[in-house]
């Protein structure tokens, strides 16, 4: 009994005072190396962290820090061109990134019937139904009432990027809401004939002035540069505008047949016109120059019909008959009588050749 119990007391004992000093040592330096290696890692932890707040800006891009949701700076001060920069990381900072000159493209959501992304990849048309279907298929109404399917495509750039971002929730679909409106309103104030075949150039840059001018209204902090539309009739009735079309076409045909026929008819009459005029102008000219020949004739025979009538009128009776009895047989001269009375001569002329005795007796 007592050997065990000596032996407990002196399990009891305490440590040495060399043990104690050299544990204490031993967890000492163990507590330093920990310490200074944890502060080596979050020195680096803290170096990664801010490091992080590097961020570099493309040369067609804007950059704007946000810090707690608001933009560093104001106006065009707040805008970070391209280049490195740096800023606090997130949640603290966030960058936002706005390209510039990139073309931004928005397509209406209204207006066109029901298709999926693959089918306008592959250009295969989904099966119409028998009708529209308000539900999925969209349509514009016409000035003449008509249904009509038409969708636009419009390519712009951003302007002003502290208020294309910041005033809006989401600008692009502010955009596409604009492009909507123009659409549906443009579509009620053009006919159904004029929008797909005789005024399309008239209805685009219709829809286009439209967008612009909500674009401008809104403030919207972009610029327009090309707004395409494409527009078709309804499926279901396909046949009956193709039937159309192709009567306009034969009617248009027919009046270009006609009008090329009258420029040919209207030619024609004009080149005989002007050939009739001038013939009459010539015949004209010359008539007018032989009468004034005849006068300038009788005028210089005036003066010798003044100086002896009588011999002048013997003279000019002699050289017409002299043209008019040519060719006649006999000719037959008659002075004038002293009194001055007419002589009256007549003569029984048989200008048959005598028949021979014989022949008369036969």
């Amino acid at each position: 009994m007592s050997d065990e119990h000596d032996h407990h007391d002196h399990s009891h004992e305490p440590p040495a005072p060399e043990t104690q000093d050299a544990g204490s040592q031993a967890l000492a330096d163990a507590l330093r190396s920990s310490f200074a290696i944890v502060k080596i890692v979050m020195l680096l932890m803290v170096l990664a962290f801010f490091s992080s707040g590097f961020f570099t800006v493309g040369p067609q891009e804007k950059a704007v820090i946000l810090r707690f949701g608001k933009p560093v700076g104001e106006g065009q001060k707040a805008l970070l061109n391209a280049g490195l920069h740096w800023s606090l990381p997130y949640p603290i900072d966030e960058v936002v990134k706005i390209p510039i000159t990139e073309q931004q493209i928005v397509s209406s959501t209204v207006g066109w019937y029901f298709t999926t992304p693959e089918a306008e990849l592959s250009g295969e048309e989904m099966p119409a139904g028998q009708t529209i279907n308000p539900a999925i298929d969209g349509y514009v109404l016409t000035a003449d009432r008509n249904i009509l399917h038409t969708r636009a495509t419009l390519r712009y750039h951003i302007d002003d990027p502290i208020r294309y971002v910041f005033s809006f929730t989401n600008a692009q679909i502010t955009v596409q809401n604009a492009l909507n409106n123009a659409l549906l309103f443009t579509a009620a104030s053009f006919n159904v004939d004029d929008i797909l075949l005789n005024r399309q150039n008239e209805f685009r840059e219709a829809v286009q002035t439209r967008v612009t001018d909500l674009a401008e209204q809104e403030n919207l902090g972009i610029v327009i540069e090309q707004c395409d539309v494409e527009s078709r009739p309804p499926r279901q009735l396909q046949n009956v505008f193709s039937q159309v079309t192709e009567a306009r076409e034969n009617r248009n045909k027919a009046l270009i047949d006609a009008h090329s026929y009258e420029n040919q008819v209207t030619n024609s009459a004009g080149a005989q016109a002007v050939s009739i005029i001038d013939r009459a102008q010539a015949d004209r000219t010359n008539y007018v120059a032989s009468i004034t020949a005849e006068s300038r004739r009788f005028s210089d025979l005036l003066p010798q019909y003044t100086a002896n009538p009588g011999l002048f009128a013997q003279q000019t009776l002699v050289q017409t008959m002299g043209q008019v009895l040519t060719n006649v047989q006999d000719k037959i001269y008659l002075p004038q009588r002293a009194d001055g009375k007419p002589r009256e001569l007549r003569l029984m002329l048989n200008r048959e050749p005598p028949q021979s005795k014989n022949a008369a007796n036969p």
